[in-house]
C-alpha cells in the first residue's frame, strides 16, 4: 500500500449559538473545521482534522510511502520541518496527516482504531464544555441540561472576567447537574484560557474556594510560564490544567520539570502520535491526561489505550456539517463504535455545496485582547457594553 495524494476541505461546526471564552466570542456560532484527506493505491482514504498549512511541504515527507508505518512517517514529517514543525499551525498540519494515516491503517486491518491501538473498553469518560461565556445565566441552565440529560455530571464554563459573575454561573450548572443525577458531587471546572496575572490567578481561585469546589483552573496564565503556573498550583485547592497550545514535547517538560501542571491537556488538531507520547510522557510523572477539542474523535480512540487518562471534552453534542461519527454519549460517556478506522463518514457533496460566511472581524477567541492580564474593573458577561472585552 502507498500513499498516492491529498485533498483539503473545511466544514463547519454550527452551534446555532454565540461561543467564545474571555478574548472573545463568535456571535454567529459557526467555527470553521479543516480536513485532511490522505488517498493510498489501495482505495482506502484517511481523514484527519486540522489545518493545511504548508501542507506540501510537510506531505512530500510521508509521498510514497507505506502509510501503515505511520509512527515512522510523524518523525519523518517532524524532520522534513524541523524548524517549524514542532510549534504552531504547522504543527497541527503534521497532527491532521498522521491521525490521517492512523485511519488507514486501522482501516486496512479491518478494525477500529481504539482497538488497533490496543483498547479494552470503547467508553471515553466524558465532561461538558459549552464555550459559554457569551450565554445569559438562562441561556446557560438550558445549555448544561441538555448535557446532563446525556448523563454528563462533569462540567467546564468559561469565566475569567468577574469573580461574583464566575459565582453564580458554576453555581448554576452545578445546581443542574445535581438535580439531574444526585448522589456524586459533580466536578466543576473553571477555564479563563490565559487571561490572569499571576496574582489575578490566585485572588480570583480562592475568592471562589470559598463556596465552590473546583476540580481544575484552566490555563490561569500564559501556556509557557512554568513558574508561574506552578505558583498559582501553591496558592489554591484545585488543580490546574494546562497543555491544549502546547506542541512539542519539549514545550511540556519546563511545565511537569517545575510541577507547574496536575492535569495534562493535549488538542485533537495535534494528532494520534502526539497524544500517545504526552501521554507517556505525562505518565510518568504520575499525571493524568484530558484531551480536548470539538470534535476530538481520534484521540478518544486513542485515550482507550492509555493507563492515565481522565476524561474528554465534550463540546458540542452534534457533528460538523458532512460528518458523521460512529460514537454516541450516553451515562456521561463517548461510546465508540466498530466501524474500522475513526469511524467517519464525510459526505463531501454537502460540505464542497456549503457556502462559506464572509471573512470574520478580527474578534474572537482567536484574538488575544490588547488589556489581557491588565483589567481593573469586571466584565460581567456580554450584555455589558464593554463586551467583548477590549
Amino acid at each position: 500500500m502507498r500513499i498516492t495524494g491529498y485533498r483539503t476541505m473545511t466544514t463547519v461546526q454550527e452551534w446555532g449559538r454565540p461561543v467564545g471564552d474571555v478574548n472573545g466570542v463568535f456571535a454567529d456560532g459557526a467555527v470553521p473545521v479543516p480536513l485532511v484527506l490522505v488517498d493510498t493505491d489501495e482505495g482506502i482514504t484517511g481523514i484527519g482534522l486540522g489545518p493545511h498549512v504548508e501542507i506540501e511541504t510537510v506531505f512530500a515527507a510521508i509521498e510514497g510511502e507505506d502509510p501503515r508505518g505511520v509512527t515512522a512517517l510523524y518523525d519523518r514529517m517532524l524532520r522534513r520541518t524541523f524548524k517549524a514543525g514542532h510549534a504552531g499551525a504547522v504543527f497541527g498540519t503534521i497532527g491532521a496527516l498522521d491521525t490521517a494515516l492512523w485511519d488507514i491503517k486501522a482501516q486496512a486491518a479491518d478494525e477500529p482504531l481504539w482497538r488497533l491501538l490496543g483498547g479494552r473498553d470503547r467508553g471515553v469518560p466524558a465532561y461538558a464544555s459549552g464555550l459559554d461565556i457569551g450565554l445569559t445565566d438562562d441561556e446557560l441552565v438550558a445549555v448544561y441540561q441538555v448535557y446532563a440529560q446525556h448523563g454528563l455530571r462533569a462540567a467546564k464554563i468559561k469565566g475569567g472576567l468577574d469573580i461574583e459573575s464566575d459565582r453564580r454561573r458554576l453555581t448554576l450548572v452545578r445546581d443542574v447537574l445535581s438535580e439531574a443525577g444526585p448522589g456524586a458531587r459533580p466536578g466543576l471546572m473553571l477555564d479563563v484560557n490565559e487571561a490572569w496575572t499571576r496574582k489575578q490567578a490566585v485572588r480570583h481561585v480562592c475568592e471562589l474556594e470559598r463556596t465552590l469546589d473546583l476540580t481544575w483552573i484552566e490555563e490561569p496564565v500564559r501556556r509557557w510560564d512554568a513558574e508561574g503556573l506552578a505558583a498559582v498550583g501553591r496558592g489554591i485547592r484545585a488543580s490546574v490544567a494546562t497543555g491544549e497550545n502546547l506542541t512539542g514535547l519539549e514545550q511540556f517538560r519546563p511545565l511537569l520539570a517545575a510541577g507547574a501542571v496536575d492535569i495534562v491537556q493535549t488538542a485533537v488538531v495535534w494528532g494520534v502520535s502526539h497524544f500517545l507520547r504526552v501521554s507517556a510522557l505525562a505518565h510518568a510523572h504520575d499525571l493524568p491526561v484530558s484531551p480536548i477539542g470539538a470534535t476530538p474523535v481520534a484521540l478518544l480512540h486513542a485515550a482507550t489505550s492509555v493507563p492515565n487518562h481522565l476524561a474528554s471534552e465534550l463540546q458540542d453534542l452534534h457533528t460538523p456539517l458532512g460528518l458523521s461519527l460512529d460514537l454516541h454519549v450516553e451515562d456521561g460517556t463517548f461510546v465508540l463504535g466498530d466501524s474500522p478506522g475513526l469511524g467517519i463518514t464525510i459526505d463531501e457533496q454537502a460540505i464542497n455545496a456549503f457556502r462559506r460566511p464572509a471573512a470574520r472581524a478580527a474578534e474572537g477567541p482567536h484574538i488575544r485582547p490588547e488589556h489581557a492580564g491588565r483589567r481593573l474593573l469586571a466584565v460581567a458577561n456580554r450584555s455589558s457594553p464593554t463586551w467583548p472585552p477590549r
